[in-house]
């Protein structure tokens, strides 16, 4: 990470300090010290300082000390950069790089806050309002005293218990939003997988499989043709399902949209675009994908504000759906599906809609929240613009 390295000052007080550290010569335990913290800018801590010194009497053995985030972020990032050094000094043919990085990326992400939680407690900092992690997971108090709020990613202390429980529920909030009067697709919820070709048959091909209870896109199979489409898609729905659950609904054709509804009121509209890559009549698929998550702004899981695509048999099967594979070499400009469903975590990307909404959609969105009774909602909304 030369370019990174470039900016830091180190004890010099002025940019490229710690390159004319390197240059002249200096401790292996201070570069060590540098590794750890550039570590941890890699999944998003911004932590800068530490002091390295040698320990009297004992050469090659240091004390260091660097600042942290998170407490098994911070170790495990010390750990891995002395392990680095070492490497890069005596070659260890067991230590794998990339692969020992992405694991460090994605241990950290099992401990950093989502997205949400993140946002929220940076515009509390933004703000001056205080605030402190009340547990090893989403639970974060901002503000103190009397003025203190307590939110665990997008409920805060003002959130229905029940709004919550229904909003969970993937079929019965179905039928409150479709009693209510608004579109909804048709559904039913099955626990077998000849229960899922009886519904499929009822609702009508094509259809679509989910866990009840699922989130992140995990488990989700589209565009089910016939009943063998859906006894293959029924495992992968249930695997996903907390509590044994499947829902077999309508397949609805059109662009995804995300709205985002606080305390009644539409705020934000997102179309959320599938992982893709578009063809320029000379590299194939597969390089076209190495390209695409070479972007700074895709990291692994939710470390970054994209997420790199991921070339897994759910994405090859989609390409030979559309008559590539991944050596495939797609005409300029031709865009190829590598995923089914928008989510983010899947590698897919967001457009900010937010001004051009009609304002019947708005109201649709804004009634769907008012009936679950969320304060903070995401409302789904597939139609064709």
């Amino acid at each position: 990470r030369s370019i990174r390295i470039r900016r830091w000052s180190c004890s010099r007080g002025r940019r490229g300090g710690f390159l004319e550290r390197l240059n002249e010569g200096t401790w292996l335990g201070h570069v060590a010290e540098h590794v750890a913290l550039a570590l941890q800018q890699l999944v998003g801590h911004d932590i800068r300082r530490g002091k390295t010194r040698q320990v009297k009497g004992q050469p090659g053995r240091y004390n260091i000390v660097y600042g942290y985030i998170e407490e098994n972020v911070g170790l495990t990032a010390g750990r891995l950069a002395v392990r680095l050094v070492n490497h890069l000094v005596e070659g260890d043919p067991d230590f794998d790089w990339e692969t020992t990085r992405d694991d460090f990326i994605r241990r950290a992400e099992r401990t950093a806050f989502g997205p949400s939680t993140q946002a929220i407690v940076d515009e509390a900092v933004s703000r001056d309002i205080p605030w402190i992690r009340l547990n090893q997971y989403s639970l974060v108090q901002l503000g103190q005293g009397v003025h203190a709020k307590r939110i665990r990613a997008t409920m805060t202390s003002e959130t229905s218990s029940i709004a919550v429980d229904i909003a969970s529920d993937k079929d019965l909030t179905t039928k409150l939003l479709g009693a209510a009067g608004l579109p909804v697709p048709k559904q039913e919820s099955v626990r077998s997988e000849d229960g899922a070709v009886a519904a499929a048959r009822r609702i009508g091909y094509p259809v679509v499989l989910k866990p009840l209870d699922g989130n992140h896109g995990r488990g989700v199979c589209l565009d089910l043709q016939d009943d063998d489409d859906v006894r293959a898609a029924f495992p992968v729905a249930h695997g996903q399902s907390r509590r044994g659950n499947v829902i077999v609904e309508s397949f609805i054709t059109g662009k995804d949209y995300r709205c985002l509804i606080i305390d009644g009121r539409m705020v934000a509209i997102a179309e959320r675009v599938p992982a893709s890559v578009t063809g320029d009549g000379t590299s194939t698929v597969q390089q076209l994908v190495d390209l695409t998550n070479a972007d700074p702004r895709r990291g692994v899981g939710h470390e970054k504000v994209l997420t790199r695509i991921k070339v897994d048999e759910a994405a090859i099967e989609v390409l030979a759906d559309q008559g590539h594979t991944l050596d495939s070499v797609p005409t300029e400009g031709e865009m190829v599906k590598l995923a089914l469903t928008g989510n983010m975590s899947t590698g897919g990307i967001s457009i900010d809609r937010t001004f051009e909404a009609h304002p019947e959609n708005v109201e649709i969105a804004e009634e769907a929240a008012r009936m679950v009774g969320l304060d903070i909602a995401g409302i789904d909304f597939i139609c064709p613009d």
